[in-house]
C-alpha cells in the first residue's frame, strides 16, 4: 500500500472528494518531520510465530507473582498487591514505557496522549476508583448523595466539544444547525429511551448498565440486547434521523472502533446509559489532563517502577507442578531476542490482551484456546501534530474535542485546552479507527502505511477544517495500534467465550479490559484488582476485597 499515489491514498482513507480537493492544491507543502512511535509489533510477531528461547540457568529469578503486561490492568493489579502488603512480584512489559493504550508523550509545549484521554467521574459505589482518584487529589468534597465532586481544574474545560460541518464549526456533537422538528423529536425520544434504561433495575436492584460492567445486571431483558446490532435496535425503534444515527455511529467508532451496524446493541446503549447517574441527569462529568490518562499511568507506575522490567517481551508462560505445588515459569526476551531472562513464580497475572494467551501460554491452545477466536480487536492510527500556532477556523470557538462530521476519523483533542492556553503553539492528537468488517484486513491496512502516509492522511483530513494546518505543523508523530481495543460485536459481551477467558488456568489469572468486552479504564482497573485479589487468596492470604 506504500506504493499508492497521494490521490489513491486519500481516496482509500478519506474518500474521493477529499482526494480530489487535496490534489487540486498547487502549493502542497512538504510533510513536516516526525517519527513512527511504538507499539512494538516486530518482536511480538516473532513470538507469535514461535521464536524459540533458551534461558541460561544463571538468568533465572524467583518471584512470588509475575505480572505479564504493564498496561492499566497490570499496573492496577500491582497496586492492589502493594495495598495488601505483598511486594514479591515483577511486572514484565513489552514496551519501553508502561501504560499500554493509556501511555502519553511529551513536547516542549505540553504533554499529550497516545490513546485514552479522559475518565468519567465515578459514583461513590466504585470505592476502589474513588480511592485512587483521591490519591491524585482530584476531588474537593462530596455532594448530597455522597458522590465525589471533582475539582474544577480537573474537569474538562469548556467548551468541551464541537463538530465541523460544511465549512463551519458548531457547538456540541449533535448537529443542531439545520435540524428539522422530526430530527429534534427523535433526539428527545432517544434520550427518553436512555433515561428508561438508566432508571431500570433488576430484581436484585442492579442497573442495566454500570461501570464496571460486572456490577451491572445479567437479566435476560438486558442480555438480549447483545443479540442484535445497534443499527438493528435503532431500526426497531424507528430512529431514522440521519443526525441521530450519525451521533450513535460516532459513539460506536469512538469507544469500540466499530460502526453501529457492527456493534452490539448492548454496547451501544452502554455507551450512553452507563455514565448517567439518574434519569434526567447529564452524563457524569469528564476528568482530563493534557497527557490524558497518562497522568494516571504515571501515578500507578511510580510505586512499582523498581519492580517493572520495561522492554521485556514475554515469550513463553509455562504452568508447572512439583510436589503438589503449582507454579508458573515465565520467559522474557529483549526487543531483538538476543537476551533472555526467566522468572519462576508461584502464580502469574496475565494482563496482556487475551488473544496472546494461546501464543504464549504452553498447553493453553490445546486445552482451552477455542474461545480466543471470538476476541476481535480494532486497529487505530493516532497522530500527534505539533503546531507553531493555531490554525484558521470558522464558526464556534476551539474546544477540547473537535470532530469532523463527514470524516471516517474521530477528529482530534487539544492537549493545551485543559491548561487554558488558547493562543500560540499547541499539540493536536488525531484519532483514526479502522472500522472495516475484517479485523485482520484492518490491521494490514494500518501497518502497511508508514509515518509519512499516516501523517498525510491526518493533514489532508484536518485541512478541510483548518486550511493552513500544513503551514502551522512543525512535526507529526504517528502511533499504530494493531490491537487497540476489544470489539463488542453482537453475541460477544454476554457470550460464553468472554466468560471462559476470565477463568484462571493452572496458576495463571487473567486481567485485561477485553475480559469485560469494552475497552475502558474502569474495566482495566477492575480486572487488575480482581485478578490480584484472586491470586492473593489462592496463595492463602486473607484479603478484604476492594470491589
Amino acid at each position: 500500500m506504500n506504493n499508492l499515489s497521494r490521490r489513491e491514498l486519500l481516496a482509500a482513507f478519506l474518500g474521493l472528494p477529499v482526494a480530489i480537493a487535496g490534489c487540486q492544491r498547487q502549493d502542497t507543502i512538504a510533510l513536516p518531520p516526525g517519527k513512527l512511535v511504538g507499539a512494538s509489533a516486530g518482536i511480538g510477531h516473532r513470538l507469535r510465530d514461535g521464536l524459540q528461547i533458551t534461558v541460561p540457568e544463571d538468568r533465572w529469578e524467583e518471584t512470588g507473582i509475575a505480572i505479564i503486561g504493564g498496561g492499566m490492568a497490570g499496573l492496577s493489579a500491582a497496586r492492589r498487591l502493594l495495598q495488601a502488603g505483598y511486594d514479591d512480584f515483577v511486572i514484565l512489559e513489552l514496551e519501553p514505557k508502561p501504560g499500554g493504550t493509556s501511555r502519553s508523550g511529551s513536547s516542549k509545549i505540553v504533554p499529550y496522549p497516545w490513546g485514552a484521554h479522559y475518565l468519567p467521574a465515578p459514583p461513590k459505589e466504585n470505592r476502589a476508583l474513588v480511592e485512587l482518584l483521591q490519591e491524585l487529589n482530584v476531588f474537593e468534597g462530596t455532594d448530597d448523595r455522597g458522590d465525589p465532586v471533582v475539582a474544577e481544574q480537573f474537569l474538562c474545560r469548556d467548551p468541551q466539544e464541537r463538530v465541523f460541518y460544511k465549512g463551519r464549526w458548531y457547538e456540541g456533537l449533535y448537529l443542531r444547525a439545520g435540524a428539522s422538528d422530526d430530527d429534534l423529536q427523535q433526539l428527545a425520544r432517544f434520550e427518553s429511551e436512555i433515561d428508561r434504561w438508566v432508571g431500570w433495575r433488576d430484581g436484585d436492584g442492579r442497573r442495566a448498565f454500570a461501570l464496571p460492567m460486572a456490577t451491572g445486571s445479567d437479566d435476560a431483558e438486558v442480555t438480549a440486547l447483545d443479540h442484535v446490532t445497534m443499527a438493528e435496535w435503532l431500526d426497531v425503534h424507528r430512529f431514522t434521523s440521519p443526525r441521530l444515527r450519525w451521533l450513535i455511529d460516532y459513539a460506536c467508532r469512538d469507544d469500540y472502533g466499530l460502526r453501529s451496524h457492527q456493534t452490539s446493541a448492548w454496547a451501544g446503549l452502554f455507551y450512553f446509559a452507563s455514565r448517567i447517574r439518574e434519569p434526567g441527569e447529564d452524563s457524569r462529568p469528564f476528568m482530563t489532563w493534557p497527557e490524558g490518562n497518562g497522568r494516571i499511568v504515571e501515578h500507578l507506575h511510580k510505586p512499582v517502577a523498581k519492580r517493572t522490567r520495561l522492554g521485556a517481551a514475554v515469550a513463553e508462560v509455562i504452568p508447572t507442578a512439583a510436589d503438589g505445588e503449582t507454579g508458573v515459569e515465565v520467559i522474557a526476551v529483549n526487543h531483538d531476542g538476543s537476551t533472555a531472562n526467566g522468572f519462576r513464580a508461584q502464580r502469574a497475572i496475565f494482563a496482556a490482551p487475551h488473544f496472546l494467551a494461546p501464543y504464549l501460554i504452553r498447553t493453553y491452545r490445546e486445552e482451552r484456546a477455542q474461545h480466543t477466536a471470538e476476541f476481535e480487536y480494532g486497529a487505530w492510527a493516532v497522530a500527534n501534530l505539533t503546531l507553531k500556532d493555531r490554525p484558521i477556523a470558522r464558526g464556534f470557538a476551539p474546544a477540547w474535542d473537535n470532530v469532523l462530521y463527514d470524516s471516517p476519523s474521530l477528529g482530534y483533542v487539544s492537549a493545551t485546552h485543559q491548561r487554558g492556553l488558547d493562543y500560540g503553539p499547541t499539540v493536536l492528537t488525531y484519532y483514526y479507527p479502522l472500522c472495516g468488517g475484517d479485523a485482520r484486513a484492518d490491521r494490514e491496512r494500518l501497518l502497511n502505511l508508514g509515518r509519512d502516509e499516516w501523517a498525510e492522511v491526518a493533514l489532508a483530513d484536518l485541512e478541510r477544517a483548518h486550511p493552513d494546518i500544513r503551514e502551522q505543523a512543525e512535526r507529526v508523530d504517528v502511533m499504530r495500534w494493531g490491537h487497540a481495543m476489544i470489539r463488542p460485536r453482537p453475541g460477544f459481551v454476554w457470550g460464553a467465550a468472554r466468560r471462559k477467558a476470565a477463568e484462571p488456568y493452572r496458576g495463571i489469572h487473567f486481567a485485561h479490559s477485553d475480559l469485560s468486552g469494552v475497552a475502558l479504564f474502569e474495566e482495566a482497573f477492575y480486572r487488575g484488582i480482581h485478578a490480584a485479589e484472586d491470586v492473593l487468596m489462592a496463595l492463602g492470604r486473607d484479603v478484604e476485597t476492594k470491589l
